[in-house]
């Protein structure tokens, strides 16, 4: 137990710059077992530290443990937290929960056992908590902590404090919150920095580095995540990057499920299981029409799911359109509902139709542009780096 509370007391005294993040407004904290789902790198330990920095200074009622510990081969979870809720332990927080062989029927011992303890742990996004898992059904409170938005990023580089905007804000009121924000900066002037390597925060340490560092992360997803969560044979992963990479290629796409099987040589079957957990890695989105079974039927359209894996898989399809139509997938549909439009690219919350990028509006039409290289928009003409203000 002193071992964890030393290095626990080091990490906290280890003060490198971090980046507030917005999620940590909408967590309920007084949950008694909250999960925090996401992507390697994307800053879940970061988060969780600071949150310990901000809650529970000089505190010991609070532990962090990082479950890479080999410590915990031997030792169950349930055994530990209960010596340490005996200690006057109230916070125990778990990072890299999916390390540990046995933590859904352990994590819902403690919550049976130890009702006076509180456990915040972290995860892979590919690591299914609650779905067919009866042991914490109604139980974990799932959150999921995304890259940067285009408003954090643009609050660490500039020093700025910008808050974000609902959906329903932007769509009434983008003309004066534009306005409002071109006064004290000029957002484009880091949007295209941010598309290329701002959306892991990573950058902060050493941005020289920054896509070798995500291309590690991206290999350790489809080496180690994915394969260990959907039990598939290493002897498959190649199949599984090449598919990757030929989605990078090629994105914004309607798939040709026939065609991709044939270039990765496996089955229909096995190229839309493919989709679902490269989506559930959050390595691509997958766009559908409204009512449709997502694990069921073919996406509408496939994109990569941000625009800093485009550069890094496959740099040579950044060309304009598809980084603006990615960018508006990935910050929006994180908040609201998106779906394919049969009259433009997107249709938010089943009622607003939005192009990105490209095509105009037509004249007297009653659907929306994300538009690019504008600082203020007028009417239904919206700029397109203001849907990074959301969350």
């Amino acid at each position: 137990m002193e071992f964890f509370q030393n290095t626990h007391k080091s990490l906290l005294e280890s003060r490198k710059p971090t980046i507030k993040r917005e999620l940590s407004k909408r967590i309920d904290w007084n949950q008694k077992l909250i999960c925090i789902k996401g992507f390697r790198g994307v800053g879940k330990t970061t988060f969780l530290l600071d949150f310990i920095r901000e809650k529970y200074t000089d505190d010991n009622s609070v532990l962090y443990i990082n479950l890479n510990n080999f410590y915990f081969t031997k030792r169950k979870i349930s055994s530990f937290a209960d010596e340490f809720a005996k200690r006057g332990g109230k916070v125990l927080i778990l990072d890299q929960i999916q390390k540990y062989p046995d933590w859904s029927a352990d994590l819902r011992k403690c919550v049976d056992e130890i009702p006076e303890l509180k456990i915040i742990f972290s995860s892979s996004p590919v690591l299914r908590i609650t779905e067919g898992n009866p042991d914490l059904q109604g139980i974990a409170k799932i959150n999921h902590l995304e890259g940067l938005s285009f408003r954090e990023y643009l609050n660490y580089q500039t020093g700025n404090n910008f808050r974000h905007y609902t959906f329903e804000e932007l769509i009434s009121n983008h003309v004066e919150i534009a306005q409002e924000i071109v006064s004290k900066v000029r957002p484009l002037a880091y949007f295209d920095e941010y598309l290329k390597n701002g959306y892991f925060p990573y950058f902060i340490d050493d941005p020289n580095f920054y896509i070798n560092r995500l291309l590690m992360h991206i290999n350790l997803a489809l080496e180690i995540d994915v394969p260990y969560i959907n039990q598939i044979e290493l002897k498959y992963l190649p199949k599984l990057r090449k598919l990757l990479h030929i989605i990078a290629s090629e994105v914004p796409f309607t798939p040709n499920v026939s065609k991709l099987a044939s270039s990765v040589e496996t089955s229909r079957a096995t190229v839309m299981n493919y989709l679902n957990y490269l989506k559930n890695a959050k390595l691509i989105n997958l766009l559908y029409s409204n009512g449709d079974e997502e694990q069921v039927k073919k996406p509408d359209k496939v994109y990569l799911h941000n625009t800093n894996l485009l550069y890094a898989i496959a740099p040579n399809n950044t060309e304009s359109l598809n980084l603006r139509q990615t960018f508006f997938y990935n910050q929006v549909d994180y908040i609201c509902n998106v779906k394919s439009s049969p009259v433009a690219d997107f249709c938010v919350n089943g009622k607003y139709h939005f192009v990105v990028g490209g095509r105009k509006l037509e004249p007297g039409s009653d659907y929306y542009a994300a538009s690019d290289v504008i600082e203020t928009g007028e009417g239904n003409k919206i700029p397109l780096w203001l849907f990074g203000f959301l969350y």
